[in-house]
């Protein structure tokens, strides 16, 4: 079996392999926030920046994603809708440096089923050493399971924290459609809140695009 995450096509030959379908879709991203008050601050302002403020989340653990996993491209999320996410995040405060990093690979089994993996990582190393230990856990994950690669892809991002500040970088993956548990109704995409997502994500990738601008903090007030 093929356990490189270099190579990044299909293998030719043999017959056909049964499929994953493709029916359950979602999209990596990254975000990063140097100037949390706290730690649960920037993650929130991450979270924001994500697409993900008006989502409730449910974090999944474990390697293996849906069945008929397929990439697509991000879209806005209602508000109160569940989300399923893997996740990864890490902080750092006061100048210091964090990275957090996820990973997908759509990978055969040696019986020739598709299926598709996750992997996260957060670290306080730059972004370059994050990436190659990411590589290097999707990797393993393939190994344990005896499974071939076929694509995949990664998505890594770091943050400096401001003097006397907390920072924190995220990494997910985030799948919208595939927990099948929503009941009641969901408000409107407020789109002028939560962040564009109008950009996919590309193999090794940093970051998909962040918005450009955001209101100051300072300038809400808080009065009840």
């Amino acid at each position: 079996m093929d356990f490189s995450v270099e190579s990044g096509s299909r293998k030719s030959g043999g017959g056909s392999r049964p499929s994953s379908g493709g029916q359950c879709s979602g999209w990596l991203m990254t975000a990063v926030a140097p100037w949390g008050d706290t730690t649960e601050d920037a993650f929130d302002q991450c979270l924001v920046e994500l697409g993900l403020g008006d989502s409730r989340l449910i974090r999944m653990e474990g390697a293996m994603l849906p069945m008929g996993f397929s990439p697509t491209q991000p879209e806005d999320l209602a508000m109160g809708s569940l989300v399923e996410c893997h996740v990864a995040q890490a902080y750092a405060d006061d100048g210091a440096t964090a990275s957090a990093g996820v990973a997908w690979a759509e990978c055969v089994t040696p019986e020739g089923d598709e299926c598709a993996i996750v992997a996260t990582l957060s670290t306080n190393q730059p972004y370059e050493e994050t990436e190659l230990m990411l590589k290097r856990e999707l990797k393993q994950k393939m190994s344990s399971r005896d499974l071939e690669v076929v694509r995949h892809e990664m998505a890594v991002d770091e943050v400096t924290a401001a003097k006397d500040h907390h920072g924190c970088a995220v990494a997910a993956l985030i799948i919208p459609n595939s927990l099948n548990m929503q009941s009641g109704d969901v408000g409107r995409v407020r789109g002028g809140y939560t962040r564009s997502a109008d950009a996919g994500f590309s193999s090794g990738a940093r970051t998909a695009p962040r918005a450009q601008s955001r209101r100051n903090r300072d300038d809400v007030s808080f009065d009840l």
